[in-house]
C-alpha cells in the first residue's frame, strides 16, 4: 500500500486553505461582493458533485445484488444521519457566519474571532471526513487511487476561495496580516484530524464503510445548504452565484468521471 499517497491525500486538500488564507498578504482589502458570490458559489458546486460521484455513488455500488434493498436503504441512512450530525453541531457549536449572523449556544465567553474560526471549522470538518471514509475505500478495494486523488484535488480547489473568504475578514476585524493567515491554515488543519479519524474508525471496521461515504455527503450538503449558499445569494447578483456554482460542479464531476 502507497502511505505517501494516502498522506498526500489527506494533505493536499490542507493546501487549497493554506494558499488561499496568503491572499491576505495580497489583497489590500475585503474581497469583491461579487467575486466572493462566484467563489462560494463555485465551492458549492465542488461539494455537491463530490457528493454525489464520490460518496454517495460509491456507497450505493457497495451492494452489487440486484433488488438488494441496502443499496437504497444504507445510503439514505447514512445522509440523514449526516444532516442530523452537523444539525446538532451547528445547534451546540457557538460560531459567527460570515454574514456576522450569531448561532449556537449563546451564553459563552469566547471572542468574535475565535466564533468566526469555530464557523470555519465546521465547513471543514465534512471536508476532511469526506477525504478519509475515501482514503479508508481505498484501502479496502472499494475505490481506486484515482478516485482518491480526484476528491483530495477537488476539496483543495473549492478550499483555495474558502482560505480567502476566511482570513480577509479577519484582517477587517482588526488581526494581522500574519495572525489572519495563520487564522486562516489553522482553520484548515481539523480536516486531515478529521480524515485520519475517518481512516481509523472505516479501516477497523470495514463493514461501515458505505454508512461512512453516505454520512460524509449528508455532513457536506448540510454546509451548502445551511451556509454557503444562502450566504451566497444575499443581496443583488445572485445570478453570480449560480453559475460560480454551475462551474464548481462541471469541474468536479470531470474529476470525478474522468480519474474514477
Amino acid at each position: 500500500m502507497n502511505y505517501g499517497i494516502i498522506a498526500l491525500s489527506l494533505l493536499i486538500p490542507l493546501a487549497g486553505t493554506v494558499l488561499g488564507s496568503a491572499m491576505v498578504f495580497f489583497l489590500k482589502k475585503e474581497i469583491h461582493p461579487r467575486l466572493k458570490k462566484i467563489l462560494m458559489g463555485f465551492a458549492s458546486g465542488v461539494m455537491i458533485a463530490a457528493s454525489i460521484w464520490s460518496l454517495l455513488q460509491p456507497a450505493i455500488n457497495s451492494f452489487t445484488e440486484p433488488g438488494d434493498f441496502r443499496r437504497w436503504l444504507v445510503p439514505a441512512a447514512g445522509f440523514i444521519v449526516g444532516m442530523g450530525f452537523m444539525l446538532l453541531l451547528d445547534y451546540i457549536v457557538p460560531h459567527i457566519h460570515m454574514n456576522k449572523q450569531e448561532e449556537g449556544v449563546k451564553q459563552n465567553k469566547l471572542s468574535k474571532t475565535f466564533k468566526m474560526m469555530l464557523a470555519v471549522t465546521l465547513h471543514n470538518v465534512p471536508e476532511g471526513l469526506a477525504v478519509g471514509v475515501v482514503i479508508a475505500g481505498m484501502m479496502t478495494g472499494t475505490i481506486n487511487e484515482q478516485a482518491m486523488l480526484a476528491l483530495s484535488i477537488g476539496i483543495a480547489i473549492q478550499n483555495f476561495p474558502e482560505g480567502v473568504i476566511v482570513s480577509i475578514p479577519l484582517k477587517e476585524e482588526g488581526q494581522s496580516k500574519i495572525k489572519a493567515f495563520i487564522l486562516g491554515c489553522l482553520s484548515g488543519v481539523v480536516e486531515p484530524i478529521a480524515g485520519l479519524i475517518a481512516i481509523l474508525l472505516t479501516t477497523v471496521v470495514a463493514a461501515i464503510l458505505p454508512y461512512t461515504l453516505a454520512f460524509a455527503a449528508g455532513v457536506m450538503i448540510y454546509v451548502v445548504v445551511e451556509e454557503l449558499i444562502p450566504e451566497a445569494n444575499e443581496g443583488p447578483h445572485s445570478n453570480l452565484a449560480t453559475i460560480g456554482l454551475a462551474v464548481g460542479f462541471v469541474i468536479m464531476m470531470i474529476l470525478d468521471i474522468a480519474l474514477g
